[in-house]
């Protein structure tokens, strides 16, 4: 004798909330991974395992073109500095600051001078320098 269930389950699963979870997430990411990139120049950063936590309110970057021309940009701003604004932009800028610090963005085929010229400007005026590199 063979006995039958009436009743059978189910096995379907509504994915309408699932997407609705995706295209939150997918927002999400959007939004913070614009705000992880200080730098609106691309640079090709040198390689480096030694991280300092310390955070810099100022940033300088220093682009290389290729044709023995580099350019200076404050705080990722796109329009370039010479060499002697540059300093006065770190002046009025770190003026106010109680432990006044400001990081270097380089690209890895900038000389080593250009980079030194930007720290003697840290020395002359008492101010700590980051020099940013890749993680490893």
């Amino acid at each position: 004798m063979a006995l039958k269930r009436i009743t059978k389950t189910d096995a379907s699963f509504s994915l309408s909330s699932m997407t609705d979870i995706v295209f939150l997430l997918l927002i999400f990411f959007l939004v913070t991974s614009t705000l992880i990139n200080p730098n609106a120049l691309k640079l090709l950063l040198p390689k480096s395992t030694g991280q300092v936590s310390a955070k810099a309110t100022v940033s300088v970057s220093i682009k290389d073109w290729h044709d023995d021309t580099y350019t200076y940009h404050v705080n990722g701003n796109e329009t370039p500095l010479s060499y002697e604004a540059v300093e006065d932009e770190l002046i009025t800028l770190l003026q106010s600051e109680e432990d006044p610090t400001f990081s270097i963005f380089s690209d890895e085929s900038v000389p080593v001078k250009e980079v030194v010229a930007i720290m003697n400007i840290a020395k002359r005026n008492h101010y700590k320098v980051i020099l940013a590199t890749q993680p490893e």
